[in-house]
């Protein structure tokens, strides 16, 4: 296996100032940088695998693809024998956050460039929550700097439920306005606030109108079961893809009304599965399916993947491959308008190709950006140099005050020794929440959690403004049983803090433990700390390499795992509690939250 090298990382000139040259080596009037020969080529615009092809790249770009490419050969030319592998597009996340990865722009690339993801749509509304527009503005120039392509959606929703949180920044029209002449940006971020758009609320309208006036693409996300008037008044409003759905009958509905079903195989996410069956078992056209990972957390990427996971989880659900290769390549470009940039094997694209030995298995053998080899079994073969965050985007996390234990201490009405409580219940693999109802007991005038049933305490520790306040709550479903606490600065998508536990001395220890390393997630056990994994910028990515963020992770997962905890990827789920924009029940930094109403709503009933 060849070292890492370093490789300057210039993106291709435009087809259009490149034509002419593409042109001569197509014809064999001029050498290619790099001939292919001898594969099997996936072609997702007629859906076919073409055997015996040669591909011819010059500058970054595909000059040829078609049989025989020996007259693009000269002297200098790089030639790779494929022997019979096949060719595939680099593969594309239609929907990401790279804050979820607990790593930067550059180490999230590191991580994913292995597993053929050659293409990313961003959208930095976690760093926008906490830093606003030159948060924003930070991952969208570090995005350049990439050897692969990460598009940036502008955040849309920040807060993302105005009235029922409090976040570290706003996001206006203007803004929107602004980021809509930036270079990289493709479209608007997610359009959380659905309520908003059916109630033509006027800054959502003033966003959304400001992205289509620009000619973007504006993403959605309507997480509601409902698909109603309400659905279709939010249609109505502009959106053009949503991720939210979880059932067949979401995406159906979504198609049916001209909108991209994208699907989502994320750390915590499987809905898949059953949203697939819209194709294979309803036979709708597969054109406007997407998939994506909406969030994936770093032990994810660098232990089981990235788009190329995804893959063959639509492949394991029935799809044909070349179908589920579409969905992950051609479908995403061209819903964002970058057909002629990325997404297939044809004459002016990029460069961005795999060769793959099983194609079902998708067994990436060689992974080439932009015409250079990135990666070959697994491993990274480019250098990327970190990126220099200035210290504003540090030192964010200001509780204000030291965090006691009687901070989560909760009040019993009084007289009472037994409380009804609205209780957050956790969905395994999904990202709504059900609201619970459970009577609890009252011991000296406080509310008492109820271990034996799997009734925790969960609270909101406001950390961006240094206000001191608490707002506590409680939790069912993450199976704790030990005395613990685990906190966390990531808390989509104000990112207060978040604790939850079943000790109220741990859980005041974990949350001035993160205050004291700048944010985080930690784990503690009667007084001892299990596991930690910092995340100084914005409180929500690490510094430091990913597979060292990831090896972190894994021992926060196995300390979460020896209190009892058995859901998968449980650190998704906790940093979700404080999504005020999926239902059912959620907390955030001014109470209970109602989804299905969007109300806040008292504790006890």
């Amino acid at each position: 296996m060849a070292e890492a090298r370093t490789v300057q990382f210039r993106k291709p000139a435009a087809w259009a100032q490149m034509a002419t040259a593409l042109v001569d080596v197509a014809t064999g009037r001029k050498p290619a940088d790099l001939v292919v020969r001898g594969g099997r080529w996936v072609n997702v615009y007629s859906g076919e695998i073409v055997p015996d092809t040669d591909i011819a790249v010059s500058g970054g770009r595909f000059a040829y693809c078609g049989p025989d490419a020996g007259h693009c050969i000269g002297p200098e030319t790089e030639v790779i024998d494929a022997g019979g592998r096949y060719l595939v597009p680099g593969l594309c996340d239609g929907h990401m956050h790279v804050e979820s990865g607990m790593v930067t722009v550059t180490e999230f690339c590191r991580a994913v460039i292995p597993h053929g993801t050659t293409s990313m749509f961003v959208d930095p509304h976690e760093i926008a929550n906490v830093l606003g527009l030159r948060g924003v503005r930070l991952m969208h120039d570090e995005a350049l700097a990439m050897p692969v392509n990460v598009a940036v959606q502008m955040p849309s929703c920040v807060p993302s439920a105005p009235g029922l949180e409090n976040g570290g920044a706003t996001i206006g029209v203007a803004d929107v306005e602004e980021a809509m002449g930036w270079e990289n940006i493709v479209g608007l971020g997610e359009v959380m606030n659905f309520p908003g758009v059916a109630a033509n609320d006027k800054l959502m309208a003033g966003e959304i109108a400001a992205t289509m006036r620009a000619g973007r693409t504006v993403g959605g996300h309507y997480a509601s079961p409902d698909l109603g008037p309400a659905f279709h008044g939010y249609v109505a409003g502009g959106p053009a893809d949503d991720h939210e759905g979880t059932r067949a009958g979401d995406a159906i509905a979504r198609v049916r009304q001209g909108m991209r079903a994208m699907l989502r195989l994320g750390s915590a996410w499987y809905d898949v599965a059953e949203q697939i069956k819209a194709v294979t078992e309803s036979g709708l056209d597969p054109r406007n399916f997407i998939l994506c990972t909406d969030d994936s957390h770093s032990g994810t990427l660098v232990g089981e993947g990235h788009m190329d996971r995804v893959v063959r989880h639509a492949i394991a659900q029935g799809l044909k491959p070349v179908t589920a290769i579409q969905m992950a390549t051609l479908n995403t470009a061209q819903h964002f308008g970058l057909e002629r940039e990325i997404g297939s094997i044809a004459p002016g694209r990029l460069a961005d190709f795999l060769i793959v030995s099983d194609l079902p298995a998708l067994v990436i053998d060689m992974v080439f950006a932009r015409g250079v080899k990135a990666a070959e079994g697994g491993k990274l073969l480019i250098d990327i140099p970190p990126y220099d965050y200035p210290d504003f985007a540090k030192g964010t996390v200001r509780v204000g005050r030291t965090v006691e234990p009687t901070d989560f201490d909760v009040a019993a009405p009084a007289g009472r020794n037994e409380v009804r409580a609205r209780v957050i219940g956790v969905i395994e693999n999904q990202a709504p929440t059900r609201a619970l109802e459970r009577d609890l007991l009252v011991e000296d005038g406080l509310v008492a959690m109820d271990r034996a049933n799997d009734v925790c305490q969960i609270a909101v520790v406001e950390r961006h403004r240094g206000t001191g306040r608490v707002t506590n709550a409680f939790v069912s479903g993450f199976g704790y049983t030990g005395d613990m606490a685990m906190a966390s600065t990531v808390a989509h998508d104000s990112h207060h803090m978040i604790v939850v536990g079943t000790n109220k001395d741990d859980m005041a220890l974990a949350a001035n433990r993160l205050a004291a390393v700048g944010g985080g997630v930690v784990l503690v056990s009667q007084g001892r700390e299990l596991a930690l994994v910092e995340m100084p910028i914005a409180g929500l990515m690490s510094d430091e390499r990913a597979e060292i963020v990831a090896a972190k992770a894994a021992k926060l997962t196995e300390a979460m795992t020896a209190m009892g905890c058995t859901l998968n990827n449980a650190y998704m789920q906790h940093s979700l509690l404080a999504l005020v924009v999926i239902p059912e029940l959620r907390i955030s930094d001014v109470g209970l939250v109602d989804v299905r109403t969007f109300q806040k709503v008292e504790l006890f009933v």
